[in-house]
């Protein structure tokens, strides 16, 4: 078997993780509500009476997202802050955070407050129904008619690479166990999609419906239309060979639609004795097949790029700094000194 689950065994059994739940939370352009954010997310998760982590990846904040980070990080020793070097994006930060959990269970959430955090204990209570993820599905949208077509052409590209059913279900509010992640552990791509990631590991996919409240700050907004129709597009060529295909059956159409032009000049010329008249004709027969090798080229070299780029190993995140990290030998020392 190859591709990311080669070698790979995954049960639960595997997991080595202690009991508990940790919160990856990627931050951009937040120190004003980071304060509130925080406060909430562990409301809810004190609610559940398990122990608990909370772990804000500073995704190269312009703004004193860190600093107000390092500041709570004093006063929370549950809370973890790691600092990126740059901007890397959204999944990218997600996946440094999961990367770094301490529990056996892990949920994910957006920095805006829009799917509220209070829900927590609701989705933890599905996951424990049987399934290995589970998402908050909003009940109802609020967003503009541009970000909503974004946000449907993103869904298109999730159903090809994810599959409808869990397309449909899909969102940045999430719970899943931590053991998946086993199936992305050596994944070195710069495209990184956490949700396609956790297909490689289960099938076993649930969903709540949440509240989904309309964002405070419209000015901080990260995931424009033109940003979700990019991912859409990364998405199908990124994790499926369904454009490789499209292409393929293009270039079989118009070969057979080329024979059927050639049988029909011949006929014309053999039965009725006379050629085909008009250039018009000509010019746009060679419109058609041009246009056809040039699609099929765009997309063998769409492909060809994210070879090249694979093979250059450029990393989905670097990590610039980190606070109450878990595996630090002061933390190590303070564990064994408690125990």
């Amino acid at each position: 078997m190859r591709g990311p689950m080669a070698g790979v065994l995954l049960n639960e059994s595997q997991n080595t993780c202690p009991h508990g739940i940790s919160a990856v939370i990627p931050v951009f352009r937040s120190a004003a509500t980071i304060e509130l954010l925080v406060e909430r997310v562990s409301a809810a998760l004190e609610k559940t009476g398990e122990p608990f982590e909370v772990i804000l990846v500073d995704d190269g904040s312009p703004d004193r997202s860190w600093d107000t980070i390092s500041r709570l990080s004093r006063s929370h020793p549950w809370l973890r802050g790691i600092n990126l070097m740059r901007n890397y994006g959204q999944h990218n930060a997600l996946l440094c955070g999961v990367r770094a959990a301490t529990y056996d269970k892990i949920v994910t959430l957006d920095d805006d407050l829009q799917y509220d955090p209070k829900e927590l204990p609701t989705l933890l209570a599905r996951l424990d129904e049987g399934y290995d993820v589970v998402y908050g599905k909003e009940r109802e949208r609020h967003h503009s008619m541009g970000h909503n077509l974004g946000a449907a052409l993103l869904k298109l590209g999730l159903s090809v690479a994810l599959g409808a059913e869990v397309a449909r279900i899909v969102s940045p509010y999430r719970v899943f166990r931590t053991y998946l992640r086993e199936t992305f552990k050596d994944n070195r791509s710069p495209w990184v999609i956490l949700d396609v990631f956790l297909c490689w590991g289960t099938t076993k996919f649930g969903s709540v419906e949440v509240e989904h409240h309309e964002r405070s700050d419209r000015e901080k907004t990260r995931y424009t239309s033109a940003k979700r129709i990019s991912m859409a597009f990364d998405l199908i060529t990124g994790f499926s060979t369904l454009p490789l295909k499209v292409a393929s059956f293009v270039g079989f159409f118009f070969t057979l639609f080329g024979i059927g032009l050639l049988a029909y000049v011949l006929g014309v010329y053999f039965l009725i004795g006379s050629t085909v008249p008009g250039w018009v004709f000509l010019a746009s027969t060679i419109s058609i097949f041009s246009g056809a090798q040039l699609f099929a080229l765009g997309i063998v070299g769409e492909y060809l790029a994210r070879m090249f780029t694979r093979i250059m190993e450029r990393p989905p995140y670097a990590v610039a700094e980190e606070i109450n990290r878990r595996d630090s030998p002061a933390a190590i020392r303070d564990r064994e000194t408690a125990t």
